[in-house]
């Protein structure tokens, strides 16, 4: 059985480090940094596709030789406030520079290059389960969604 419970490397900079062939996952990678005001992130996506998810804070976004400015609304996990989140294709190169302190997830599948870097739509909220069950999810990628080759992202 793979062990799931993955423990943190750290407080700040790049925390979890999650590839498909270390998680014995076979598909899909994950990554988080906490950043501090001022501080950035930078990495080579090579032959994966990124969806970055800013989970909490605000950061400015550039990749694929774009510039998406200043993104994030949502302060904290806890708001009813869907994240922010930027699609970058395999073969590219992505930056965030905290402007707040924020929390980023880098979600990584292998990438084909059908996608254009892109500021993804904010999703509708979703409701899932029944009874004591209940949750509410954002679709950031999705099979009803087409937005990644390969990636999906709740």
């Amino acid at each position: 059985m793979v062990n799931l419970l993955r423990k943190p490397n750290g407080n700040n900079g790049k925390v979890h480090d999650i590839t498909a062939e270390d998680a014995n996952w076979g598909y899909v990678g994950f990554g988080l940094y906490h950043l501090q005001l001022g501080e950035s992130a930078a990495e080579v996506t090579g032959d994966r596709e990124v969806i970055l998810v800013l989970v909490e804070g605000k950061a400015k976004i550039s990749g694929a030789g774009q510039d998406f400015g200043e993104l994030g609304e949502r302060m904290n996990v806890f708001e009813k406030t869907p994240p922010a989140c930027v699609y970058i294709p395999n073969d590219e190169s992505w930056e965030a520079v905290a402007t707040t302190n924020c929390t980023l997830a880098i979600c990584t599948a292998p990438g084909h290059g059908n996608y254009k870097a892109c500021v993804l739509p904010t999703p509708e909220k979703v409701t899932r389960g029944k009874g004591t069950n209940v949750r509410y999810i954002h679709p950031i990628a999705m099979e009803e969604l087409d937005v990644a080759d390969s990636l999906l992202v709740t």
